[in-house]
C-alpha cells in the first residue's frame, strides 16, 4: 500500500510524467511485492522559484532532479528498501531518461493501523 508523492520542476511533457509513474510502479512491484493495480501516486510540478536542490553528499544534480517520497507499511526490510532505491534509479534512467544522480528517494514508514483506504475504515488495523 505505498503512497507516492513526486515533485519536479514544471515543464515536462505528459508522456515524461506518465513514464515516471510507470517506472515507479514497476520498481515497487519488483522489489516490494506491491499488489497489481496498487497505484496511489501524485506528481506536483514547481516553478523554478519554488524548487531548490543542492549537490550535497557528493551528488551533482541538475534541474531534472526528481524528489520521490514513498510512504509504506513499516514492514519492509532494509534489503527491500535498498533494492527499491537501485531499481527505481535503473528504471527511471531507462524511461523517461532521468540520470541516476537526479533520483532522490525518501521512504517513510507508517504502522498499518494508520491507514484508511476508503469508506472511513481502518482496513489494516
Amino acid at each position: 500500500m505505498p503512497l507516492i508523492h513526486i515533485s519536479l520542476r514544471a515543464g515536462k511533457p505528459e508522456a515524461y510524467r506518465q513514464a515516471i509513474f510507470d517506472s515507479l510502479y514497476r520498481a515497487m512491484r519488483e522489489t516490494l511485492s506491491v499488489p497489481e493495480d496498487d497505484q496511489f501516486m501524485t506528481i506536483t510540478e514547481h516553478d523554478a522559484a519554488n524548487f531548490r536542490y543542492g549537490d550535497a553528499y557528493g551528488v551533482a544534480r541538475s534541474d531534472d532532479v526528481v524528489f520521490i517520497q514513498i510512504t509504506v507499511f513499516n514492514t519492509r526490510t532494509s534489503e527491500q528498501k535498498k533494492a527499491l532505491f537501485r531499481r527505481t534509479a535503473e528504471l527511471l534512467a531507462e524511461s523517461p531518461g532521468i540520470r541516476s544522480e537526479n533520483v532522490f528517494v525518501n521512504v517513510l514508514e507508517a504502522a498499518k493501523e494508520n491507514w484508511s483506504v476508503g469508506h472511513g475504515l481502518a482496513q489494516f488495523a
